[in-house]
């Protein structure tokens, strides 16, 4: 076992609501919380609870409470901090929606969480009232934040000047948020995510990932994905920093909100440091304001981080995580611009780590030079989920008895303690940080007439990035080219998930028990 190399942090009990919004000295109220990018719109901390406890105090007058579980379809806009505080406050349970996901998996994520409410914006309100009608959420159950005709708006529940509730839970075992994810393998699941879960993740953070007040954290990465609820949102609250809204990425508006309201922290993912080292746009702006650039989502190399750095001046760090661990387990430290660019740093406070055996499951001792042979890396603490929603088998292969999640990832640790994630045991596809599960596209490809077997791996674009490549057996006599897969897909998924490769093949290699060998498909890849 081996863990971090800061102390533990005290993790108070309290709701994330009020480890984030109790106690405000006056100066902390009076500094600007958000901007709205586009327009640069500004909201202070005292207007921002003011607008979350309104929203707490409406949907508990509707009989929203502790066991109401509420969709949110929102993208990173002001209120969607307003709204998802608000929910939170209400003692409600929130689902957070891909703004990029389809009808279908709209319905899907409804059904599965059990939501009995849905709070989404006028541009996604088609999929969103098809969805939540398929699953019996009425009009008056569906709130348009912008206002919709039939539908109650964000600026109805504030006028209303309802109090907000008094409600009472155990942070450790109340669900907050309902997140889905793949895990290690499969279809998505809902993570189930206590109160204590939200507030230890942003306590262990801060002595890491060292955001100030009076910084501006640009967040373009959304609040939806556990990411950008924990690191950008959650964290910059409490830190009482700025936060930069932007609803959607657009490369030149990124780099004109990071000029213009003079953002000093940069949460990106990998793609964007691709930009930032190549696209000459970069230098038509001034970026001199930005001091620290944190990649996370999916792996960052090295070489990349380092060109980033060197062009624009900046500090750039990689942190790793994952939605069951809410997210953040390790991060380069604001104070070891030593380490290795390519590596995910230390482990959080609070948190201890394993190197296992794949073939064995034998532990993997952390040597007292060097750097450790490769093993799956598994942790435990305090932001560790609770599970999967519904779904015990899932869990138990994920978690073990004594506690520690298992990340599918492998790492090596140095003797210093330093982690670097060298490869994948698992079997998700990481497509601009999004998460996507081969056995969500096979089935999919399995539906077709003219298709007799498939199979989904993920391979490396001309970028290096992660895309997914479909392996088909053709039908009999079927005239099925790579453009027709390719199109059957983006029909039926969200843009990210989308096939971007084709391979016809006479066979797809499984093992006896039927289980497709991907790693059969990753060497022939390879080779």
């Amino acid at each position: 076992m081996f863990g971090s190399p800061y102390p533990d942090v005290d993790i108070p009990n309290v709701s994330i609501y009020d480890y984030l919004f109790t106690g405000l000295a006056d100066h902390e109220l009076d500094t600007i919380a958000l901007i709205d990018g586009p327009t640069g719109a500004q909201t202070t901390y005292r207007a921002l609870i003011a607008q979350i406890d309104g929203v707490a105090g409406a949907l508990a007058a509707r009989g929203i409470g502790t066991d109401t579980v509420v969709a949110l379809l929102c993208p990173n806009t002001p209120a969607f901090a307003s709204v998802f505080h608000g929910i939170l406050r209400a003692g409600a349970i929130v689902t957070t929606i891909n703004s990029l996901a389809t009808e279908e998996d709209i319905q899907k994520q409804l059904t599965d969480s059990k939501a009995t409410w849905f709070i989404t914006v006028s541009p996604l309100l088609a999929g969103a009232k098809a969805a939540a009608a398929s699953v019996g959420i009425v009009d008056d159950h569906l709130i348009v934040i912008d206002g919709a005709e039939g539908h109650t708006s964000l600026r109805d529940l504030l006028s209303e000047g309802a109090t907000p509730p008094t409600v009472s839970f155990d942070p450790a075992t109340h669900l907050a948020v309902l997140p889905y994810s793949s895990g290690t393998t499969g279809l998505p699941k809902g993570v189930m995510l206590s109160h204590r879960n939200l507030v230890a993740n942003v306590e262990q953070s801060r002595p890491i990932i060292v955001v100030g007040e009076g910084d501006r954290v640009l967040a373009f990465l959304p609040f939806f994905h556990i990411y950008g609820m924990t690191v950008l949102l959650n964290l910059a609250v409490r830190q009482r920093a700025t936060l930069v809204t932007m609803p959607k990425f657009d490369f030149v508006e990124f780099l004109r909100i990071m000029q213009d309201e003079k953002c000093s922290y940069v949460f990106i993912a990998p793609p964007v440091a691709v930009a930032l080292a190549k696209h000459p746009l970069v230098d038509q702006y001034d970026l001199s304001s930005v001091h620290t650039i944190l990649s996370g989502a999916a792996p960052l190399d090295g070489r990349l981080a380092q060109a980033v750095a060197d062009r624009l001046g900046v500090r750039m760090i990689q942190g790793y995580g994952m939605t069951e661990l809410s997210p953040v387990s390790h991060a380069i430290p604001d104070d070891r611009p030593d380490l290795e660019l390519s590596s995910v740093g230390m482990t959080l406070p609070n948190i201890q780590c394993r190197l296992i055996d794949p073939a064995t499951g034998d532990d993997i001792e952390v040597p007292s030079e060097g750097v450790s042979i490769p093993g799956e890396l598994l942790c435990r603490g305090p932001n560790v989920m609770l599970g999967y929603l519904g779904n015990d088998a899932a869990t138990r292969e994920v978690m073990t008895d004594d506690g520690y999640l298992r990340t599918g990832d492998i790492a090596t640790v140095n003797a210093d303690g330093v982690v670097t994630i060298v490869d994948r045991l698992k079997e998700l596809i990481k497509y601009k940080g999004y998460q996507i599960a081969p056995a969500e596209l096979e089935a999919l490809l399995l539906t077709h007439p003219s298709i007799a077997d498939a199979a989904v791996i993920g391979v490396p674009d001309d970028e290096g990035q992660e895309v997914p490549k479909a392996f088909v057996v053709l039908q009999a006599g079927s005239e099925l080219d790579e453009a027709g897969v390719m199109d059957f897909v983006a029909e039926h998924v969200a843009p990210y998930k989308k096939v971007r490769r084709v391979q016809f093949t006479d066979a797809i290699p499984k093992s006896s028990s039927g289980k497709i060998l991907r790693k059969d498909l990753r060497a022939a890849e390879a080779a």
